[in-house]
């Protein structure tokens, strides 16, 4: 059997092959070149790069058979247009010997790539060891007039130093990023810090695995450059010089992609250290052996210091608030009587030590508590075990309040969707790029007096229903759902059957808000209350009210005129016997 031979055979009998792998430009579709790569006899187990590399290792053939791949590439694509790139694969050890004077590879294998602009991949398959003598091997390469790229970038070997030092010009973010992107939030975050650090440094990103059209939408609306993968085009043996039109139409799209969002644990976790170490006070510790005329010597040189920590072998066991020991030490013949006692007569035994991670939700709980002295004595912070400085509780108050509600105007505490400063950003995007849409803005009806009878928990699970609901009729990668307040919901549609999904959406809501209802209530059809005049009167069940407004591609002119327009179509849904308004954008804004 072939395999038989080894990689030393197959290349002494030239059965190897090069394929080749489009890279398109993601602005327009063209492809602008291709990614040479290596094949061995179809059928066998040497068929695909990976095994051949693996067995040219074990036979110490590995940069013979580099410089095999990129001659074969650079021959094979000699009837390609000659304004492509193309793309060849080298190891840091393969390029070094590129130019070793007992190697003469720079001439001899790639002399006939002079038809073609050559760009070449470092490859993630071996350290480079040391950066500054690679870097004088690739600044000879640029001399020769090759253009340089990094491959893999995000695993292996491919890290931000190599980059900073080598200077690409281009960077392949690896497919482990690329694939499912746009269901994976932290992904998409990784993949955005690249883009902003590709434009800092003047390198172009390409986009390896590309397979989904979400993320094509994805990495396309990031600004990513250039794309490469199975949706784009397949490894061929001719050069593929077009991409499907299925891709394309994707590319051509106004319609624009919904990035993924964090969970509302993530909002609030990674904002835990900011927020401790924004109000942390570095405040000098007493120990269990400091007296009471230590305290009152540290208190004179720091008057701005609310408290102090008191210390056993590193460890916080007490706190000595400041008021509380003035009041009592400046009593009559107190200082004759204690100043030379331990510090701990006047120290709080039992203070409340945080850990540096503590979650904020953490902390608010403890402000909640019955226990008032922690707003005037603070709190102890540690780092494993560890002292770090002292939190004064009104710090720590007005912190976690405007953490909230930063954190409310991003994600709805309740429902966790989206809030107000997100769907501006979406909406933006959306009238920015021209892309056809739908807003449906939802409200529910007679809410507030079923708020009023059942009270605020039930009232809560009703509003969570209503999000859970108005979510199954999204389309997670092209309809976008936030929660503006209140009982006020907005989704933004950009899929084809939004409103056969929007009514089973709504009919089901009203179907089930009935099981909300007590039995007496379920009977009579509703429930009595106050109207908003003060006067009591009848109210039916809780109702889903949409009014729909389609807006066409660059009509709308800013968020704040679409939600006015948005908000009117509401109204006149709410008075509809069905609850459902559809209008277009001028129409709308006619009716405010």
């Amino acid at each position: 059997m072939t395999h038989t031979l080894g990689v030393g055979r197959l290349i002494a009998s030239k059965q190897l092959s090069a394929f080749f792998q489009p890279i398109v430009r993601l602005a327009d579709g063209a492809v602008i070149g291709h990614e040479a790569l290596l094949r061995g006899p179809a059928g066998t187990p040497f068929e695909q790069p990976h095994s051949l590399f693996s067995q040219a290792e074990r036979e110490g053939l590995s940069i013979e058979l580099e410089h095999v791949a990129a001659h074969l590439g650079i021959t094979a694509y000699a009837t390609a247009p000659r304004d492509l790139l193309l793309f060849v694969n080298y190891s840091a050890p393969a390029i070094r010997s590129l130019g070793s004077p007992d190697h003469d590879r720079l001439l001899s294998n790639l002399i006939d790539a002079v038809a073609h602009p050559l760009v070449i991949e470092v490859t993630e398959r071996s350290e480079i060891g040391n950066l500054q003598q690679f870097g004088t091997v690739i600044e000879a390469m640029r001399g020769a007039g090759y253009k340089v790229a990094l491959d893999d970038y995000g695993v292996e070997n491919a890290s931000m130093s190599l980059w900073v030092h080598l200077a690409p010009h281009f960077v392949k973010v690896d497919r482990f990023f690329i694939h499912g992107i746009a269901w994976d939030a932290l992904k998409f975050e990784a993949v955005k810090s690249m883009v902003a650090f590709a434009r800092a440094s003047g390198s172009q990103l390409i986009a390896e695995g590309i397979e989904h059209h979400a993320d094509l939408r994805i990495i396309r609306d990031l600004g990513i450059s250039y794309g490469q993968g199975f949706l784009l085009g397949r490894p061929a043996a001719r050069p593929a010089l077009e991409i499907s039109r299925d891709a394309s139409s994707t590319l051509d799209s106004q319609q624009i992609a919904v990035y993924p969002g964090r969970a509302h644990s993530d909002i609030r976790a990674n904002k835990v250290h900011s927020f401790l170490d924004s109000v942390l006070v570095d405040a000098p510790p007493l120990t269990v052996r400091s007296l009471n005329d230590d305290v009152v010597q540290l208190f004179n040189l720091h008057p701005a210091l609310h408290a102090l920590p008191v210390l056993d072998a590193g460890k916080p066991v007490g706190l000595i608030n400041r008021r509380s020991f003035m009041d009592q030490y400046a009593l009559p013949y107190h200082r004759e009587l204690f100043g030379r006692r331990p510090c701990m007569q006047f120290a709080n035994r039992e203070p409340v030590v945080l850990e540096r991670t503590a979650s904020i939700d953490q902390v608010a709980r403890l402000l909640t508590g019955d226990e008032q002295h922690m707003l005037s004595d603070g709190f102890i912070v540690i780092e494993q075990e560890r002292y770090l400085g002292l939190v004064p509780g009104i710090s720590v108050v007005r912190a976690v309040t405007e953490l909230r509600l930063e954190s409310a105007r991003h994600a709805n505490p309740l429902t966790f969707l989206p809030g107000n400063l997100p769907l501006g950003a979406h909406i933006d995007r959306l009238i920015a790029s021209g892309a056809t849409f739908v807003a449906c803005y939802a409200d529910l009806d007679h809410f507030k007096p079923f708020n009023d009878r059942y009270g605020y928990w039930q009232g809560d699970e009703l509003l969570k229903m209503a999000a859970t609901t108005l979510a199954s009729a999204c389309e997670p990668t092209r309809d976008f759902l936030g929660h503006i307040g209140g009982d006020d919901f907005l989704a933004l549609f950009q899929s084809d059957d939004w409103e056969i999904r929007l009514h089973h959406a709504i009919q089901s809501f009203n179907l089930s808000v009935t099981d909300f209802y007590s039995a007496e209530d379920k009977i009579a059809g509703g429930i009595g209350g106050e109207d908003r005049s003060g006067r009591q009167a009848f109210f039916g069940f809780v109702r889903m009210s949409v009014g729909a407004i389609a807006v066409p591609s660059f009509a709308a002119r800013s968020a704040a005129e679409l939600s006015a327009a948005a908000s009117a179509v509401k109204r006149l849904a709410k008075k509809d016997s069905i609850g459902f308004v559809k209008l277009d954008l001028v129409e709308a804004l006619c009716d405010r």
